[in-house]
């Protein structure tokens, strides 16, 4: 077989050389260690918490080291791209506040080594396709989806490993150049295999998170342009991350069986391969075992769940961080106010088994984030996501801007903040009592406060209410109130004597509590008054009479 009049016949209008590519990509300038890494995510327009997991390992590799951390979009696959999935995928990046120093952006690229979407870049991997036929690594072949059918079928039957290799690939490699020639003519559809070779041996990767990997050498006539001469991924992935020159591939550990390809494509070409990353799957608990997370099953898969449900960007930074290094979690308690981003991350220090997905865990990361923020920076993060997903609150905030952030305040003093926020959708529900917009009465006063006891308290109070007191004497006057009603002051006065007395101190505070918050589980009472302001709480208690 001539090659050379093989790669001509099939690629005619391909005039550029590998040198010529080389010339194109020069070498990074980079100081010794930096990293290069990329995410390279599908425009499928479905952004998930897997793509986020991997994008923080690449960010934290390249930008700890002074290196370069890239956006690639992977669009081989025509037709699972989705129209405005790039942007979906960059706005999703960018929320939870995942930089980029180059890569594809909405309207173009950004930096020297593009383009840096796949079906822009078919030229360059045609210039390999061609070389690798010169070398007679490659071959066209015809199979038609039927043929290939019914080689599975027989390869099932027979207990074979499933693709085309030795026999099952003869049809295709001993066709002449006057045969090719005559199919292409005939209009016939046709790929470019990579010719695999039949053999015994092990390659040997080492994996920067599993470890040394012994893997049977690839021996599959893997295909390496589709039949509109855009590249399958293995074959893209190995030249763009060549020419992009990443050091670092991070991925799933569900592309561990497609590495011997890989490996064969880096030595064919003579090229380094990158340090391969294959991170653990993302799993959750169904019970008592563990399972992969599912797109159809799981809304928690999809980054989109954590924007709807307001779960600040920052918990799910942490809380990823959590997983993918054992000793986050110690470092957070010793850096109680450090920026996350400061954490040393390490590869050395990743999980290779299932990274279990736990929402409590998450929601409980939420809490502690949030109250180690200001009220302020908390107005302003709540505010931001009430813009766009909950507008009602989004202008009361704007509306009470003074009285938002004393709020967010209450209970922020101490050894002991309280932690009532957990997300920001749920922040529109803790903090509604604090606006008469959104006010409601949602707890029952207990049975031991019944309508007369109520109205003479409430009567009383306000008799002697002055919003100038401080806590201590404020206090003090609820106490002389709940012994003058006959409830005990001490709530284990009550307990060892019941029928003395009607209740407690805890059944009149709780009344205060529902009147003026319309729940029984509220911040401090003074405090949530001295926000509230004297109007407000007089026309609240003032309902009751």
């Amino acid at each position: 077989m001539d090659f050379n009049l093989l790669a001509q016949v099939l690629f005619p209008n391909v005039s550029e050389t590998p040198n010529d590519i080389d010339r194109r990509f020069p070498d990074r300038v980079l100081k010794a260690g930096a990293c290069v890494t990329r995410i390279g995510p599908s425009p499928t327009g479905f952004v998930h918490l897997g793509n986020l997991y991997n994008a923080i390992i690449a960010e934290r590799l390249a930008h700890q080291s002074d290196g370069v951390f890239y956006l690639r979009i992977e669009d081989t696959d025509n037709k699972r791209e989705v129209e405005g999935a790039v942007e979906t995928v960059i706005n999703a990046m960018a929320y939870f506040g995942v930089e980029f120093d180059e890569g594809a952006v909405v309207d173009g690229d950004n930096g020297s080594y593009g383009p840096y979407r796949q079906r822009q870049r078919k030229e360059i991997y045609q210039v390999f396709a061609k070389y690798l036929v010169q070398q007679g690594k490659a071959y066209p072949c015809f199979l038609t989806a039927e043929e290939i059918d019914a080689i599975r079928e027989q390869q099932t039957e027979n207990k074979e490993n499933p693709g085309i290799y030795g026999k099952y690939a003869e049809k295709s490699r001993s066709l002449t150049i006057e045969q090719i020639k005559e199919n292409i003519a005939q209009g016939k559809s046709w790929v470019l295999r990579y010719m695999g070779v039949e053999t015994d041996e092990y390659i040997t990767v080492e994996d920067a998170v599993r470890g040394k990997l012994e893997m049977p050498r690839n021996n599959m006539d893997f295909v390496l342009l589709k039949s509109d001469g855009i590249p399958t991924y293995h074959f893209a992935h190995v030249i763009d991350d060549h020419f992009m020159h990443s050091t670092h591939v991070i991925r799933g550990e569900e592309w561990l069986s497609s590495l011997p390809m890989h490996v064969e494509l880096f030595n064919i070409l003579g090229w380094n391969q990158p340090v391969y990353c294959h991170t653990a799957t993302l799993m959750k608990m169904e019970g008592t075992s563990k399972r992969k997370l599912s797109k159809r099953k799981d809304p928690e898969l999809a980054l989109s769940y954590y924007q709807q449900e307001g779960i600040s960007q920052d918990a799910v930074w942490e809380f990823l961080l959590t997983i993918l290094n054992s000793n986050f979690e110690e470092w957070r308690i010793a850096n109680p106010d450090t920026d996350y981003r400061e954490f040393p991350y390490s590869l050395e220090k990743m999980s290779i088994s299932g990274a279990l997905v736990d929402l409590d865990k998450l929601r409980d990361i939420s809490k502690n984030v949030i109250c180690r923020m200001s009220a302020e920076q908390v107005c302003e993060k709540w505010l931001e996501w009430c813009e766009s997903y909950n507008e009602e609150f989004a202008q009361l905030i704007k509306k009470y801007p003074e009285r938002t952030v004393s709020a967010l305040n209450v209970g922020k003093g101490g050894n002991k903040p309280r932690k009532d926020i957990e997300t920001w959708k749920q922040a529109c529900d803790f903090m509604s009592f604090y606006y008469d917009e959104t006010f409601e009465i949602n707890d029952e006063m207990s049975a031991e406060c019944d309508d007369e006891t109520r109205k003479i308290f409430f009567e009383k109070y306000l008799a002697t209410y002055n919003h100038e007191d401080d806590s201590s004497a404020w206090f003090a006057k609820v106490k002389e109130l709940t012994q003058e009603l006959g409830f005990a002051v001490k709530p284990k006065d009550f307990k060892k004597n019941p029928d003395m007395y009607k209740g407690s101190i805890v059944n009149i505070t709780n009344m205060l509590r529902i009147a003026l918050t319309g729940r029984a589980n509220a911040p401090d009472i003074w405090e949530v008054c001295h926000v509230l302001g004297e109007d407000i709480v007089r026309k609240r208690l003032e309902k009751w009479l």
